[in-house]
């Protein structure tokens, strides 16, 4: 199953539809071709009481590599920073606590691009990746359609001690550095996206 976000409303695609027609609420599809994908999205994309959309067809990769045509690809990679006292960097911009994170560049990994993007977004250096997390899809308007963003994220372990600073000019207005215990009242002033990352780790 692949979940992706318009804003805060969600998206799934599945290959089990009775799995999820039993015990969810929303709207349910079966893709028959691209042109009625295409028309569906565009749809959904204008709602705003309906927050779950459940698209069926029994080859999810056909179902996935359709859907991903119905959108401008645009991919970025991000970091979950843990200090040496267990403590998560958040990052505040646009009045939402999120996590550092940017587009790849020319000829860049997504390993790299998660490093480098933490680095200038909050001012600090010495990061090493503890492991891959998962990626995350959100969707969002973008030149005369829709892109469908992939962020890659890492863990990242932040041993040093200098104070990280926001980058001002990603409108980014604050870092902090939070405990796991203080996650549930940030978390609900974010994405789901970012709220995906940490339920990943069990958190």
């Amino acid at each position: 199953m692949y979940k992706v976000f318009f804003n805060d409303r969600k998206l799934f695609l599945t290959d089990n539809f009775a799995k999820h027609f039993q015990v969810r609420h929303g709207l349910f599809y079966k893709y028959r071709d691209l042109d009625d994908l295409k028309e569906l999205i565009h749809f959904y994309n204008q709602l705003s009481k309906i927050d779950s959309l459940y698209i069926f067809h029994t080859d999810i990769e056909e179902l996935r590599d359709a859907f991903r045509e119905c959108f401008i690809p645009i991919y970025a990679a991000g970091g979950l920073v843990r200090n040496s006292k267990n403590e998560y960097l958040l990052i505040f911009r646009r009045g939402k606590w999120d996590l550092p994170k940017g587009k790849l560049e020319s000829d860049e990994s997504f390993m790299e691009a998660a490093i480098r993007e933490v680095e200038e977004e909050c001012g600090i250096s010495g990061l090493t990746i503890s492991r891959p997390l998962l990626s995350t899809y959100h969707t969002y308007p973008y030149q005369d359609g829709l892109a469908l963003k992939k962020t890659s994220w890492f863990e990242m372990m932040y041993k040093g001690s200098d104070t990280p600073v926001p980058q001002r000019e990603e409108d980014i207005e604050e870092t902090r550095w939070v405990t796991e215990e203080e996650l549930e009242s940030y978390l609900p002033k974010s994405y789901g996206t970012i709220a995906d990352v940490f339920i990943y780790l069990g958190i």
